[in-house]
């Protein structure tokens, strides 16, 4: 019996429960890959959080840390202390850190000092301002990923010309598939109703 490959993915914030959206509709269709989703519990009520998973289809976490809000250090520090845990219980064979937000940065920095791999879904993109939070999330996720995917050709370009050219891939918009796949479900809801 082969052996299922176990792929955790974090997600925080409203963005990254759109960008997950279609992996889960392509996990569907692979039975060897074994999703396991944490939500960290940035964003957390009900508008920010609940009603997306909800819309788009996605499965209930399998993990809710309920970090809540915070300045940047301790809700960063809050969410590595806890998927350090998970971590540790469920053994992933690949972590994926979605976006820039301090869930994605946390999440791949416990699974780099735990030796597990980590891909980064948007990797690539740049503000070129590094007085912003999430410019700071996105380098140091990027520089520590085994595998970056990028939304664009000029983010593969960003990272090249930061001396990152080995497991980079141009795969296109998650966040645009999400759209797609749900404008298509909307056109077909409004032929059953008209």
């Amino acid at each position: 019996m082969l052996k299922r490959i176990k792929i955790l993915i974090i997600v925080g914030a409203r963005p990254n429960f759109i960008k997950v959206a279609p992996l889960f509709e392509e996990f569907k269709k692979h039975k060897k890959i074994e999703p396991i989703l944490v939500h960290t519990g940035q964003h957390y009520d009900y508008e920010m959080s609940k009603v997306f998973f909800q819309e788009l289809e996605i499965p209930k976490p399998n993990y809710n840390l309920n970090i809540g809000s915070g300045m940047h250090g301790e809700q960063t520090g809050r969410i590595m202390m806890a998927i350090e845990k998970v971590y540790i219980k469920e053994n992933p064979d690949l972590v994926v850190a979605v976006g820039d937000v301090n869930s994605a940065l946390a999440g791949a920095l416990v699974a780099t000092k735990l030796h597990i791999p980590v891909a980064h879904i948007e990797a690539g993109n740049r503000m070129f301002n590094m007085k912003m939070p999430e410019e700071i999330n996105r380098v140091l996720v990027d520089r520590i990923s085994n595998l970056n995917f990028c939304v664009t050709k000029s983010s593969v370009g960003n990272l090249a010309k930061e001396g990152i050219k080995r497991g980079v891939y141009f795969t296109g918009d998650t966040m645009l598939d999400a759209f797609l796949h749900l404008s298509a479900s909307v056109k077909k809801n409004e032929k059953i109703i008209t």
